[in-house]
C-alpha cells in the first residue's frame, strides 16, 4: 500500500491508483474535466477556520497538524473511502498547494498511515 502525493497542477502522469482530491475548495484554474474519474472529498480538507489561520505557514504546521488530525478524528466517515481505498492498493491524493512539505495532503498521509497502522 502506497499513499502517494501529487499537486493537482502538475499532470495525471505521475499518479498512482485511483486518486481523490483532498481539498475544500475546487482548485482554481482546473476544469473538471481534466480530473474527470477523480474522487472529489471536499469534507476530507481542513475546516476553512483552520486553512485561514494555517495559511501555509511553516512555524504554524505541527500546531496544524494537530487540530486538523482532531478534525480527521471528529468526522471519520470522511475519510473511511480513502481507507477502503488503501486497503486495495496504492491510491494518490491531489492537493493544490504550491508548498510541498507544508499542505493537507501531507498531513492526510501521515494519519491515514498512523490510523492504517493502529488497526
Amino acid at each position: 500500500m502506497t499513499i502517494s502525493l501529487a499537486r493537482v497542477y502538475d499532470g495525471a502522469e505521475t499518479w498512482e491508483g485511483p486518486t481523490f482530491l483532498v481539498e475544500r475548495l475546487w482548485p482554481r484554474g482546473v476544469r473538471r474535466e481534466a480530473l474527470a474519474g477523480t474522487v472529489w472529498l471536499p469534507d476530507v480538507g481542513p475546516s476553512h477556520e483552520l486553512r485561514k489561520w494555517f495559511a501555509h505557514d511553516p512555524d504554524k504546521w505541527e500546531e496544524f497538524r494537530r487540530r486538523y488530525f482532531a478534525e480527521l478524528d471528529g468526522d471519520p466517515e470522511e475519510w473511511q473511502p480513502l481507507a477502503e481505498a488503501i486497503a486495495a492498493g496504492d491510491i494518490t491524493l491531489l492537493y493544490s498547494s504550491r508548498d510541498t512539505e507544508h499542505n493537507n495532503a501531507v498531513a492526510l498521509r501521515e494519519y491515514l498511515t498512523a490510523q492504517r497502522a493502529a488497526s
